[in-house]
């Protein structure tokens, strides 16, 4: 068994952000800060190891077991639903889903409703549970500019300040799920290493709780 707690962290703001919670909570790893071009850093005194992912990829590495421990959006876990414990809300990173369409667009219920995400799992599950016909159109770029030629009727996106909404003549009309980074673990290694996996999770949860 690994001595080391292997932690997968997104790359950019929200990972060094999040590492921050770990350095308070006694696992620290000076080398992370350090300027290069590393991806992994160990501390092998306090036997923690963290390595930088795509903020997309971290639930992969969680779910395979390269890593014990991860941080990810609850918009990446709701997407593709890996098979992960869900340990605590980071409540950084925050953000909400909704369904946005132009200003001055009316829904005709009795039509197939148009939808352009790169959520089509979320898109599809919030429109089943509440009976409407859709067709997806999976998107992986700027999504706001469907509507906007006439590709789709409604998109279903992240929404942070709405500022590229309203730039474009959209409005937000629903709101599905408010979204924030949460920490999640492995199934199988959290058994072996639970210790010190509900150790990091009692000491980041006081630190998230005053914030």
């Amino acid at each position: 068994m690994d001595k080391f707690i292997n932690v997968a962290l997104p790359k950019g703001r929200l990972g060094e952000k999040v590492y921050e919670f770990f350095e308070k909570a006694g696992y620290e790893c000076p080398a992370i800060k350090e300027v290069n071009r590393k991806l992994v850093f160990e501390n092998e005194r306090l036997g923690v190891r963290y390595f930088w992912v795509k903020p997309s990829d971290v639930a992969i590495y969680v779910e395979r077991g390269a890593a014990d421990i991860g941080v990810a959006g609850k918009d990446i876990l709701l997407e593709y639903e890996p098979d992960v414990y869900e340990l605590l809300d980071l409540k950084k990173g925050k953000c909400y889903m909704a369904v946005a369409t132009m200003a001055d667009f009316l829904d005709d219920t009795d039509r197939t409703l148009r939808v352009a995400t790169k959520f089509s799992n979320i898109a599809q599950n919030y429109y089943r549970a509440k009976g409407r016909d859709i067709d997806i159109i999976h998107l992986n770029g700027s999504i706001e500019i469907a509507p906007v030629l006439g590709l789709s009727d409604v998109i279903v996106d992240i929404v942070e300040t709405g500022s590229t909404l309203r730039e474009n003549n959209l409005v937000v009309r629903e709101k599905i799920v408010d979204i924030s980074a949460r920490l999640i673990a492995n199934k199988a290694n959290y058994k072996f290493k639970r210790t010190v996996i509900d150790d990091i999770v009692k000491k980041i949860g006081l630190i998230v709780e005053n914030l």
